[in-house]
């Protein structure tokens, strides 16, 4: 039972690197425009005559794409992993913990993203935690993701030694 669960907290994994990859997407200019207001420092007093503040474009294209590349990866190798484990958990434990990797590097990919690139670089360098409007509906929700991420990961990544996952 375990094993197919573990399946199902993968495949939800890639749906949320899908899902947030095509709304990012289809609000293209709102993706720019929210990172543009981060590297910008403009959503808090004085922000933007801090020395790191910056409208340079290409800086924001970075960004925006760092975003939704690393959204697109984590669908991928998420739903390729959960593939390769539900084809896995019919043949043996070690070909079931085997087929794991993949889903697992998805989910390092997301945690990657959402701790580097919110937390480090739009909190930490951009001074983001300053911004009321920018605190809640961006950091929280990143720290939220990644924390539910990094939960399914472990819990992923856990050995099942107990039961024969063929069953």
């Amino acid at each position: 039972m375990l094993p197919k669960i573990k399946i199902l907290l993968i495949i939800t994994v890639a749906l949320w690197g899908f899902i947030s990859a095509y709304q990012n997407l289809a609000n293209w200019n709102g993706t720019i425009k929210a990172v543009l207001s981060t590297t910008s420092m403009t959503t808090f007093d004085d922000g933007e005559s801090s020395f790191q503040a910056t409208s340079n474009p290409i800086i924001i294209w970075m960004g925006a794409v760092f975003i939704l590349v690393s959204k697109l990866t984590t669908g991928i190798m998420c739903s390729i992993g959960a593939l390769r484990m539900w084809r896995a958990q019919a043949i043996d434990i070690a070909s079931f913990e085997s087929a794991k990797q993949i889903a697992l590097a998805g989910c390092a990919i997301s945690m990657f993203m959402l701790y580097g690139g919110f937390v480090v670089v739009a909190e930490g360098w951009f001074e983001l935690w300053r911004s009321e409007s920018m605190r809640g509906p961006v950091l929280e929700s990143a720290f939220r993701y990644a924390g539910m991420i990094a939960f399914i990961a472990i819990f992923v990544a856990s050995k099942d030694e107990l039961e024969n996952v063929a069953k």
